[in-house]
């Protein structure tokens, strides 16, 4: 299977973080502004920035499916492919104006596709989302080899963490919130500053990929995945509705583990010797990392527990200062920034490594032929 054509789209709207610490609702206290430079964050842009929701405002959909469908067209155009070509729609996800239906379902007639066109949604798998979709293709491709799978991921975030922080008057260091001993009051004032941290680290963007059983595009070799290895450690980083008490009211709660480093390193590390079994040490012989991009600081606890050169990853780095955090969108922005600035010789490969929220991780190795 090869990932024939790969295409982005950005909302038009750019912020640097100077620009939100400025729209911020309070004023951040200093160690909380250095909190937020340490995340590696300088621009992102945005299909929605916080804006009041009272009265009750119903979120429009509208530039979310067009983001979506401006890349899954452009990915389709320049594979030389128009939607009857294709077979098969994978839709990966987490935020979405729409519980149900899911994004396939409003993709099918946007993008002019068949209506029996076989098509799934992946959704809440977040910084993984991508491995998965290329491992659906897979799957998909074993059965109807002359097929072409059309991928859509989405990293649109701001639906979530651009609203949630609408309303406060006070985030406090963090330091001092861990000096609290009122563990009620200490809880809140946690979820405030998590809150702060979402949104200025996370960015919205959405990628698409045609894949095939082609001899065009980088060859995915091998894919492998592990999750909660401990029973509750998807509660490490979520998003969950919580109950309001009031008819028809719904609240949000999203939560950043401090924990998320370490268990980045520790699942991570699961996945790649899965990838490589007894061949650990060919780790040494790939050529480019494409590693999501969780923040600054996870990136580096990586690189050095993996002992991977920043030069090998500096696409990683260069998507977080310049989009932030894209969810499950994060790994095909880095892959389309390696393979259009990187040339390949054949047997040259790519290691894309997503963790994150679920919690799990994946690893896909992909070689050039």
């Amino acid at each position: 299977m090869h990932i024939v054509q790969l295409s982005t789209a950005l909302p038009k709207d750019e912020y640097s973080t100077d620009e939100l610490l400025k729209a911020f609702p309070c004023k951040l206290p200093d160690g909380v502004k250095q909190n937020v430079f340490n995340l590696g964050v300088s621009t992102r842009r945005l299909i929605t920035q916080c804006d009041s929701l009272k009265p009750e405002k119903v979120m429009d959909e509208k530039p979310f499916l067009d983001l979506c469908k401006e890349a899954c067209q452009t990915a389709m155009q320049e594979a030389g492919l128009s939607a009857k070509n294709i077979g098969c729609l994978i839709a990966a996800y987490d935020a979405n104006p729409f519980l149900t239906p899911g994004l396939s379902q409003l993709l099918v007639p946007k993008l002019g596709l068949d209506s029996y066109v076989r098509h799934v949604n992946a959704q809440g798998i977040a910084s993984t989302a991508f491995i998965k979709t290329l491992e659906l293709a897979g799957n998909y491709l074993a059965v109807h080899p002359e097929d072409n799978v059309l991928i859509c991921v989405s990293g649109v975030s701001s639906y979530w963490f651009q609203n949630q922080v609408q309303g406060l008057t006070e985030v406090r260091e963090i330091g001092k919130i861990n000096e609290m001993t009122d563990k009620a009051k200490r809880e809140i004032e946690l979820r405030k500053w998590v809150a702060t941290m979402q949104y200025f680290l996370f960015g919205d963007g959405v990628a698409a990929a045609v894949v095939a059983k082609s001899d065009k595009g980088m060859t995915v070799d091998r894919i492998t995945e592990v999750t909660n290895v401990e029973e509750k450690d998807y509660l490490a980083g979520y998003a969950r509705l919580a109950c309001l008490g009031e008819p028809f009211k719904f609240g949000f709660r999203s939560h950043l583990d401090r924990e998320i480093p370490k268990l980045g390193v520790k699942y991570t590390g699961l996945a790649l010797e899965r990838l490589f079994g007894k061949d650990v040490a060919k780790m040494k012989d790939v050529r480019k990392w494409a590693i999501h991009t969780g923040s600054e600081k996870i990136l580096d606890a990586l690189a050095e527990h993996h002992g991977i050169g920043r030069e090998k990853l500096s696409e990683s780095h260069e998507v977080l200062n310049e989009y932030g955090n894209l969810a499950g969108a994060s790994l095909p922005f880095i892959f389309e920034k390696i393979v259009s600035s990187t040339t390949f010789s054949k047997g040259d490969t790519i290691l894309m490594l997503g963790y994150g929220w679920g919690f799990s991780a994946s690893a896909c190795l992909l070689e050039s032929r």
